[in-house]
């Protein structure tokens, strides 16, 4: 039963959840930079990409826990409340970044499913969702990586927000999604 008391913060699982995908969306662009100071095809290149594989799909998979979580509980009020064109803007960056958590695993696993490659995940091997295609590998690739490159602008943006709304307006939006007692 869902609680109708307002309260000043995320349900927890939401905090846990918002935290621990920070750290995955670091690890996962961390592999794919680090990727490049190894020779190609050597064992510490593959275990990064691979690695950009697994926990991108890891996002994946957590992405929709999350949305059941803001579906099942709803964000707390911002105090005081924000000019309407600032709400209308998070709205569309959280928007953004919840595609972003969707889309692109789901575009490197379309990448390696069409490359006619394995499909890393913990272990095991999942199947591929399109049939081999290198000229489609090629071209979701291509849109994979444009939009991971837009990713750094819209996580920038999204934690500047925060920092703003913290430091310069004093309002709730960073306390809300603090871990609390």
């Amino acid at each position: 039963m869902l609680s109708s008391t307002p309260t000043p913060h995320y349900a927890r699982l939401s905090i846990a959840l918002h935290w621990l995908m920070l750290v995955l969306l670091a690890a996962v662009y961390a592999c794919i930079e680090l990727r490049g100071l190894f020779p190609k095809d050597s064992a510490e290149r593959n275990l990064m990409k691979d690695l950009h594989f697994m926990l991108g799909l890891t996002v994946f998979v957590l992405v929709w826990l999350r949305l059941a979580m803001r579906a099942l509980h709803p964000a707390p009020a911002i105090v005081p409340k924000p000019p309407a064109w600032q709400t209308g803007l998070s709205h569309l960056v959280h928007a953004l970044l919840y595609l972003m958590m969707i889309g692109l695993p789901l575009a490197g696993w379309l990448i390696l499913s069409a490359a006619d490659k394995p499909i890393p995940f913990y272990g095991l091997e999942l199947p591929a969702l399109i049939g081999a295609d290198p000229d489609q590998a090629k071209f979701i690739k291509g849109w994979h990586e444009r939009i991971g490159s837009w990713g750094y602008w819209l996580i920038g943006l999204h934690a500047l927000a925060g920092l703003y709304h913290h430091y310069v307006r004093r309002d709730n939006t960073l306390l809300r999604m603090l871990p609390y007692k």
